[in-house]
């Protein structure tokens, strides 16, 4: 279980593309070196692959680490646009919930 308030999670999208084989190390990493955030914070970091068909998100559950992992079969997954400088946004629940 979260030790987090939810209305204190804050939710990351990674812009640039992912390969889906990336495990928690790197995952972490990419948490680390793109959003510059600890990624043992309960935050949630969103992870796509080049045609945003699947997404990882990474969390904190307390003890571990956790991977929610969805691919599509039809379509894509739609997410607010970014300058392209931007290697990764900070978006809210409405938007995570509008992706998802």
């Amino acid at each position: 279980m979260i030790n987090i308030p939810l209305s204190d999670v804050r939710i990351f999208l990674c812009t640039t593309p992912v390969h889906m084989h990336s495990s928690f190390d790197s995952l972490m990493g990419l948490a680390q070196t793109v959003f510059d955030q600890d990624p043992l914070s309960g935050h949630l970091f969103l992870f796509f692959n080049h045609d945003r068909s699947r997404v990882k998100i990474l969390f904190w559950d307390q003890d571990g680490f956790c991977i929610w992992y969805k691919r599509l079969e039809a379509g894509t997954f739609q997410f607010p646009a970014a300058t392209r400088e931007e290697q990764g946004i900070e978006m809210d629940y409405v938007q995570l919930s509008q992706i998802l």
